[in-house]
């Protein structure tokens, strides 16, 4: 049984307004909310063995804390059409790239990321699936167990939200 993890980047700095949106930094709480992610991912031992990451540069900067974390081989793959996607292409992404991956860690943007949760997910925790359902936050991270045999099989409406985290929530 695969499992997904969607990870949205942390907050992005909008000081900037010349600077092109794939380009933008991470603001000083988005610096320190994908720490403290990068933290409670590792204390929970979330390990995945294959990252699917935007190339815009706050997604960089997401996974780039992350990378002390991560012990043996993760394979990590920059994507620029993660950037240019939407809810359905994420869906397509996954199923295309996944591979054989028990853990795969997607790092994007919304709204897809929040759209593509809401579509997998069909039970979990009751308070984590009100959570999800009302906000998919900067920094937040989505937990996802999918009934099928690899990323190629995966259905909509088929997945149990394990655990929906937001930065806050870590504090």
């Amino acid at each position: 049984m695969p499992r997904l993890i969607l990870y949205r980047h942390a907050k992005s700095d909008w000081s900037n307004p010349e600077l092109h949106d794939h380009d933008r930094w991470l603001a000083p709480r988005g610096e320190d909310a994908a720490q403290r992610m990068a933290t409670w991912i590792n204390a929970e031992q979330l390990k995945p063995d294959l990252i699917l990451c935007s190339t815009a540069l706050r997604t960089r900067l997401t996974l780039q804390a992350l990378l002390p974390g991560l012990r043996g081989s993760c394979e990590i793959r920059l994507m620029r059409e993660i950037y240019d996607a939407s809810e359905s292409d994420y869906i397509d992404l996954l199923r295309r790239h996944g591979g054989s991956a028990r853990t795969l860690m997607l790092i994007a943007h919304n709204p897809a990321t929040h759209d593509t949760a809401r579509e997998l997910v069909v039970e979990g925790d009751a308070d984590a699936m009100h959570a999800l359902a009302e906000k998919f936050p900067t920094a937040g991270l989505a937990v996802i167990d999918l009934p099928c045999e690899d990323f190629a099989g995966l259905q909509p409406a088929s997945g149990r939200l394990v655990r929906f985290v937001r930065p806050r929530d870590l504090m």
